[in-house]
């Protein structure tokens, strides 16, 4: 589906023609190229409660339940820890491998595997060090029957190739039926952010693969000299967030320069532009790539903000609360908080921001009673429980 290419500027309503969520001037001097794309009409005020599950949790970055009522929990130190559902937490998880965790590197996602009840596969991302540097890798593994130790670890994919950066790792993992999405970084710098264009190379890609860490037949590049089968979509810069929609598609969204953070439907062979196109800058206040915000040939993205909201984990809310149904809750490192996106026929059309005041939110997961658990990153971080609706 060719959803978004759109090569010449539309005429959009003015900016300032709605109340907006207040997000101070943009850094780049871009247009959108479609009414929405940014800046959509501010929402009403949700009332929430919020409340602490637990805390001491070093850099928590994923977090995932269990079909008990027990959650698991990255460190990005390189611990696993579950969190029961009196708000205790174990002991590290024994088993994992070891993790670069330099810089921004370390233990990221964690996913418990759909049929976790009969196989208690559980999988997860993370920093690797390699000969000639360091890598997103994937794994997976059976998580004992008392939940103290993984056993039968296998990797099941390593970025290529290694990076000297210990940056942009990405990284989320989103199950859809027999197949296995993991979203990759691209390492940050000038040299290695161009690898994200580059189809022999896993850097700045959604990778889609099956559970066993196998090539899906119908991937987009599988018949492609001198590309990586594993590739679904590619011109991403650091994806840190990813979930399924309502319709069963996937989502993204990853972290811009200063500007321009995205959030895409990522089309299997498409090309989101990174670093050619962007609607942000570059920190110092010089150009992107081209200098452009688009150019054919590159998928806009659904939506963009400008300042950013550092954007990291997401999900689409399913749960008691009908204001939100449907809706798109995101974890915002800067200015922090949760980004809620209303969206409907795959446009955005309305945006709030709920609890700024709440700290660097790396994760936010549904609840079954349709509460969210937000992750805290910070040196003491913490597990939350937003209440929506009181």
């Amino acid at each position: 589906m060719k959803h978004l290419i759109l090569p010449a500027v539309v005429a959009v309503a003015p900016l300032a023609a709605f109340a907006q969520v207040e997000q101070g001037p943009a850094n780049a001097d871009f247009q959108p190229a479609f009414e929405n794309q940014t800046r959509a009409p501010a929402l009403e005020s949700s009332a929430v409660t919020v409340t602490t599950v637990a805390d001491g949790l070093v850099h928590p970055w994923g977090i995932t339940p269990l079909p008990d009522g027990d959650w698991l929990v990255t460190e990005r130190p390189g611990r696993l820890r579950v969190l029961r559902a009196d708000g205790s937490l174990s002991d590290p998880v024994s088993g994992l491998p070891e993790v670069d965790a330099r810089d921004q590197g370390g233990l990221l996602d964690v996913a418990a595997g759909p049929d976790f009840a009969e196989s208690r596969l559980i999988y997860w991302t993370y920093a690797k060090r390699v000969s000639g540097g360091t890598v997103t890798a994937a794994a997976r593994g059976v998580l004992s029957e008392d939940r103290s130790e993984v056993t039968e670890v296998e990797e099941i994919f390593t970025q290529t190739p290694p990076s000297s950066n210990a940056m942009h790792y990405g990284s989320r993992l989103v199950f859809d039926g027999p197949y296995l999405y993991v979203t990759t970084g691209e390492h940050f710098s000038v040299s290695d952010r161009q690898l994200a264009q580059e189809l022999d190379t896993t850097y700045g890609k959604v990778v889609r693969l099956t559970h066993d860490g196998s090539v899906p037949a119908d991937n987009p590049f599988v018949e492609q000299e001198g590309a990586r089968p594993e590739i679904w979509s590619l011109g991403h810069r650091n994806i840190q967030g990813a979930a399924t929609g309502p319709s069963g598609e996937l989502w993204t969204i990853e972290h811009g320069p200063a500007g321009g953070d995205e959030l895409n439907l990522p089309e299997p062979g498409e090309n989101y532009g990174w670093p050619v196109v962007s609607y942000g800058q570059r920190y110092n206040g010089e150009p992107v790539g081209s200098g452009e915000a688009r150019a054919e040939g590159f998928e806009e993205p659904v939506y963009y903000w400008d300042p950013v909201i550092a954007p990291a984990g997401m999900t689409f809310y399913d749960g008691s609360f009908e204001e939100w149904q449907g809706d798109l809750l995101i974890g915002s490192l800067t200015p922090g908080g949760v980004v809620r996106l209303e969206i409907e026929d795959n446009r955005v059309t309305g945006e709030e921001r709920i609890r700024q005041d709440l700290g660097r939110i790396r994760d936010v997961h549904m609840a079954p009673d349709g509460s969210l658990l937000l992750l805290v990153d910070q040196e003491d971080g913490s597990v939350l429980r937003m209440t929506p609706g009181i």
